[in-house]
């Protein structure tokens, strides 16, 4: 099991200094991964929640924290292909690549929220379809001297794109549906849960991912699943408590459930506790909790 944690990227405390903080602490502590999210705009009056209200860019922070970093890996769980061209993400993610040191993680999605596809000008349907066809060309940018390509929603006329990561990043697709759970045993190098998902039952989609990945072809194996641990830290012995939620030794216990169902790699992520990813959170008591919680929860 791959422990990470999810560097300040949501409300008051995700300051650039919180940031690599953050960062230089979890890899001191010897976590294997930070992680970062995207929220592209907040629609007025939505009832999303105040997480989701001021969250920074992921591919910025990934390579400001690049900088900071020498050896823990880099992730985002996920960047919306709707919202970028093909060409476009292949050449950002090819660069935080190199300047990363090839530590990144590329989650990628469909994204979920009509005004986000209204504001990048982009049809909400056939999100699916739209996705398999980005996920080859990025691949195909990152491999191939010349990329041609004429497909149902992208064109490139033959075309260079260097400079060509030397090692392209793993791609680890989102997404609870069955359709997308077999996309990504069909295509990706993993699967990455969302922030809503039932953690109890989580082995049920990594069975569904494996076994799609099997039936192409492909060996299970080696793909990993990973885990947003939406992680609340509260008193202990909550009756209707959450996994990832309560004490840090019942915490700890359910990391070792997660990693008997299959995943691979778990996240800790505080931004998605209102008491600290909001803009209204004291900032100082958020930077407090989430310091100890990277002592407790370390590797």
């Amino acid at each position: 099991m791959r422990i990470g944690f999810a560097v300040p990227v949501s409300g008051s405390w995700a300051t650039p200094a919180n940031m690599v903080r953050v960062a230089r602490r979890a890899e001191e502590l010897g976590y294997h991964e930070l992680w970062t999210f995207q929220r592209l705009l907040y629609p007025q009056g939505h009832p999303m929640g105040p997480v989701y209200r001021s969250v920074h860019d992921p591919v910025v922070t990934l390579a400001y924290l690049a900088g900071a970093t020498s050896r823990v890996r880099l992730g985002v769980a996920v960047l919306n292909m709707p919202f970028f061209s093909p060409a476009l993400l292949a050449k950002q993610l090819a660069s935080l690549q190199a300047v990363s040191g090839g530590r990144l993680d590329a989650g990628l999605g469909l994204g979920w929220l009509p005004e986000e596809f209204a504001a990048s000008g982009t049809p909400f349907e056939r999100r699916g379809a739209r996705g398999e066809e980005f996920v080859g060309l990025l691949r195909r940018l990152w491999s191939e001297e010349t990329v041609a390509h004429d497909g149902g929603f992208y064109r490139l006329p033959p075309v260079h794109q260097d400079p060509r990561p030397g090692t392209p990043p793993p791609i680890l697709l989102g997404g609870s549906a069955e359709v997308a759970l077999r996309r990504a045993g069909r295509l990706a190098d993993g699967w990455i849960s969302s922030s809503r998902e039932d953690l109890t039952r989580i082995d049920e989609k990594i069975a569904v991912v494996g076994e799609a990945a099997r039936a192409a072809g492909r060996d299970p194996g080696a793909l990993r699943f990973v885990t947003r641990g939406v992680t609340r830290i509260r008193p202990a012995g909550a009756a209707d408590r959450a996994p990832l939620s309560g004490s840090f030794e019942e915490i700890r216990k359910d990391v070792a459930d997660l990693a008997a169902r299959g995943v691979t790699d778990v996240f800790h992520d505080l931004n998605f506790d209102p008491e600290i990813g909001s803009p209204d959170a004291d900032p100082e008591e958020s930077m407090r909790r989430a310091e100890a919680a990277l002592e407790a929860l370390a590797p």
